[in-house]
């Protein structure tokens, strides 16, 4: 640690203080400030050698103790003494051995508001450091903030944020489904059919809003300080398809409501501006999908956008859907949303324009760009089909997870 300058009192610096020997001095003083502790006293010990014990005190403001220890240690310099500042030994000692008192005193004030694992024994408290500092002063402790934390990272405390691992309903068969899914998966790309992951991304208001991450700028860019959807010049809710052979994502940015209705028009686009293409002659189809929101293998909705789809384009479409709490898993969250929140991070979307461009510079894992098409429909909340409809619906459970799996065929009479 470096200290202040010294200024050299010798007789000669007084009264020529402009001369050679008093710049001489200065300089001398000038490197000491840079050095710690032990190589001020060498480099005293080494001036002292030629200079005398008395002068070098009095030209570097060091006591003749000091600059006979320098002395005395110039001839057992090595590597290893280096090391060290002080001898062993040497220094204040820490505050908790100067007061064991220290330690029950912190421990207690950790006691009401600590929690942690059992398991690993790591620890985390909701007091900050100025608070457990002031608590312990108030209690007759000399301290700082800095041994606070020291003590606290000592007894396996550290700042620990809350982890999602809990699960509070775990299906039983959750394990058979993934597995059940595995195994159509494969069936289906040996085949060389498609295997479609599907869902919705967040809903994303348009204008200056923030956007969650960093970009590289010369400067931050002003955003509004509320994120109020009166502000917005309207929605956009990404619904994404990747196909799992081909590591190929597309994307429909809906502008109303995620509706079945929706997810399913994104769909039949797909197949309009990709799949008929990718895979001509093509009669079967796989999807893979959460259980919930627009896809929800409950709503009667989603299950007649099916049958539309299917006799609209004459395919049959096998559906298998992620069990409850799964759908992390499905692969269009960490093979394509993934990359897109990455490639648009930090960035505010102020237009449907720039969302289209960050969506369609978006690569898959293999280096493929994602397509995006902008969907202006209005999709209205609250829709049912009527009976006529849904009689039309033809529909077989499988016999593995009835409810999560299922295979919806195109009516005969249909135009496709």
């Amino acid at each position: 640690m470096s200290i202040g300058l010294h200024h050299c009192n010798c007789q000669t610096c007084r009264t020529h203080a402009g001369g050679s020997t008093a710049r001489y001095h200065r300089d001398i003083n000038r490197f000491l400030a840079t050095l710690d502790e032990r190589h001020r006293r060498l480099f005293a010990g080494l001036l002292a050698e030629r200079s005398g014990v008395t002068p070098t005190a009095t030209i570097t403001g060091l006591s003749r103790t000091t600059v006979l220890r320098g002395r005395r240690e110039l001839p057992r310099v090595n590597a290893q003494t280096l090391k060290r500042v002080r001898i062993g030994g040497g220094g204040r000692k820490a505050r908790e051995v100067e007061n064991p008192a220290l330690l029950i005193a912190l421990d207690a004030l950790l006691a009401e508001a600590a929690a942690g694992d059992p398991i690993t024994g790591l620890k985390w408290t909701s007091k900050s450091l100025r608070k457990l500092t002031g608590a312990l002063r108030r209690r007759g402790f000399r301290i700082s903030t800095l041994t606070v934390w020291r003590l606290l990272r000592e007894r396996g405390y550290a700042l620990r944020v809350n982890r999602k691992r809990l699960v509070q309903r775990q299906v039983p068969e959750r394990d058979a489904q993934f597995h059940y899914i595995a195994q159509e998966r494969a069936t289906f790309l040996r085949r060389k059919l498609p295997v479609l992951s599907v869902d919705a991304k967040k809903r994303e208001l348009i204008g200056p809003f923030k956007n969650p991450g960093r970009a590289w700028s010369r400067g931050p860019r002003d955003v509004n300080m509320y994120d109020f959807p009166g502000l917005a010049a309207g929605v956009a809710i990404p619904y994404g398809i990747y196909d799992v052979g081909r590591d190929e994502g597309f994307i429909v940015v809906g502008t109303s409501h995620n509706t079945p209705a929706f997810a399913t028009s994104a769909m039949a686009l797909w197949w309009q501006h990709v799949g008929q293409a990718a895979y001509p002659g093509c009669r079967e189809l796989l999807l893979e999908a959460n259980g919930g929101s627009s896809n929800s293998r409950k709503a009667r909705t989603w299950l007649l956008g099916l049958q539309h789809l299917a006799d609209m384009t004459g395919l049959t479409i096998t559906v298998t859907h992620y069990p409850p709490g799964t759908s992390k898993w499905n692969p269009v969250e960490h093979r394509l949303f993934s990359a897109i929140s990455i490639n648009w991070a930090g960035q505010p979307l102020d237009s449907y324009e720039k969302i289209l461009k960050f969506l369609r510079t978006t690569k898959t894992g293999h280096g493929r760009r994602c397509r995006a098409i902008l969907d202006r429909a209005n999709y209205s909340l609250g829709a049912e089909p009527s009976s006529q409809e849904l009689a039309r619906l033809r529909l077989d459970r499988h016999d593995t997870f009835p409810a999560w799996n299922y295979t919806v065929s195109p009516n005969r009479n249909a135009i496709h």
